[in-house]
């Protein structure tokens, strides 16, 4: 297992939906893109102008006055109803990128696996994201919290705690992003040096299952062109709520 990035173990770990995330929200399904053996760094110039056009593109389709009314995002703002974040304080992360390019603030180059995230996000209008997984000890899972788990957001050294019933992305105890897509934290943050991750890409309806592959496909072909490395996905569904990992 170390010639594929991974610490070395002797027992395979997962990735899984809670059933609990179907049963609340309908049609929700999420395209993973596992790959392993990848070069991240600094983004070459096509990446950036990629990241250019994709907010060209975004200025093109919409504008700030409606943007809370587009399908894309109000679908979004529904789910974090629903779990008690108020969307005008917790903006899930499409919708606050979108915000952003439409104000005319271009979204800096972070690096290539973060870029890439960011125009998958804005060509499909998607919560799009990946999480370094070099040193997962514990299966991870998108479930709804208890409340006594432990995020430490990026940028802080502030230890936080969801809300019960809150929408997180968690290894074990850890929370790796919080209200669905809303904040990353620093524990599986991409860095230069990772060399493997897993790449979210999430649907809600009226999003269709086949919109959510086709973003998939376009973020595995990205990732082969600027980070090669090995890959592999699968759309997490009711029906396959779980993946291996390693």
């Amino acid at each position: 297992m170390t010639e594929r990035g991974y610490n070395l173990r002797m027992s395979p770990l997962y990735y899984t939906i809670s059933p609990d995330i179907f049963r609340k929200y309908p049609g929700y399904v999420r395209g993973v893109v596992l790959a392993t053996g990848v070069h991240n760094g600094e983004s070459p110039e096509a990446l950036v102008r990629l990241l250019r056009q994709a907010e060209e593109s975004v200025r093109a389709r919409l504008n700030l006055e409606t943007l809370a009314e587009q399908a894309a995002f109000k679908s979004w703002r529904e789910a974090f109803r629903a779990f008690g974040a108020k969307p005008a304080d917790f903006r899930p992360s499409i919708e606050a990128m979108a915000r952003r390019v439409l104000r005319g603030d271009p979204l800096p180059s972070i690096n290539t696996i973060v870029d890439i995230g960011n125009v998958i996000s804005l060509r499909y209008l998607l919560p799009a994201g990946a999480h370094a997984i070099d040193h997962l000890t514990r299966d991870i899972s998108l479930r709804l919290a208890d409340g006594t788990e432990n995020f430490i957001a990026l940028g802080s050294e502030e230890l936080e705690h969801p809300l019960p019933g809150e929408v997180i992305f968690a290894e074990g105890s850890t929370v790796l992003t919080r209200r669905w897509v809303w904040r990353q934290g620093n524990h599986t943050l991409t860095l230069p040096e990772s060399t493997a991750i897993e790449f979210n890409v999430d649907g809600m309806p009226p999003t269709s299952r086949d919109v959510v592959e086709e973003a998939g496909k376009d973020s595995a072909g990205l990732i082969s062109q600027f980070c090669g490395g090995q890959l592999h996905w699968e759309v997490l569904t009711e029906a396959h709520p779980r993946m291996q990992l390693i």
